[in-house]
C-alpha cells in the first residue's frame, strides 16, 4: 500500500506543479531525467555486484559471520571498517542492508556500516586533507568511527542485540 502512496502524492504535486507553471514542470522532469541517467553507470554496476556477492554468500554464512551465531563484536568492528573504505552512495547502502537483514545480518552490524559508510571517509581521505587540513580529516573521520560504533551499539541495545543489565 505505502508503495502506492508515494508515487500518487509525487504525481498529484506534478499535476500541480504543472497547473502554476507547465514551463519550469518540464524543466524540472528533464534535470531531473538527466541527474537519473547520471547516476545509472554508478548505480547498475553496483547493484549487480551486490547481487552477485549476495548469490556466493548463502544465508548460513551471513548468519554465522555477521548474524545472531556471529562474534558481535568482531562483526560490528568488521562491518565499520568495510564502511569506512566503501564508497557506495546511500541510496544503494540502505537496500543493501535491508538485503543483508533478510538473510540474517544483525541490525547493530548493519548500523555500522551504514553510519561508517556515511561518515567515514577512508578512500575521500586525500579529498578532506586538501580542504580541511591533515590534522582536522584524521579528527573527523576518527569521530565518525568512534560514533558509528556507538550507533551501532546503542541500535543492539534498542533491539534486543545486546542485553544490558540496567534497570
Amino acid at each position: 500500500m505505502l508503495s502506492l502512496i508515494f508515487p500518487g502524492i509525487t504525481l498529484l504535486l506534478l499535476g500541480i506543479s504543472f497547473l502554476f507553471n507547465k514551463k519550469k514542470s518540464v524543466q524540472a522532469l528533464q534535470k531531473g531525467a538527466k541527474r537519473f541517467l547520471s547516476l545509472l553507470p554508478v548505480f547498475i554496476p553496483v547493484i549487480i555486484i551486490s547481487s552477485l556477492s549476495m548469490s556466493y554468500l548463502n544465508k548460513d554464512i551471513l548468519q554465522n559471520t555477521l548474524g545472531h551465531n556471529s562474534d558481535k563484536l568482531l562483526a560490528t568492528l568488521s562491518a565499520s571498517l568495510a564502511g569506512s573504505v566503501a564508497v557506495i552512495p546511500g541510496f544503494i547502502a540502505f537496500p543493501l542492508g535491508a538485503l543483508l537483514k533478510s538473510n540474517g545480518v544483525l541490525y547493530m552490524v548493519i548500523s555500522a556500516f551504514t553510519t561508517s559508510l556515511m561518515m567515514v571517509g577512508v578512500l575521500t581521505f586525500p579529498l578532506e586533507q586538501a580542504y580541511l587540513q591533515t590534522r582536522i580529516a584524521i579528527i573527523r573521520n576518527f569521530i565518525s568511527f568512534l560514533i558509528a560504533l556507538i550507533v551501532a551499539v546503542a541500535t543492539g541495545i534498542a533491539f534486543g542485540e545486546i542485553r544490558t543489565s540496567l534497570i
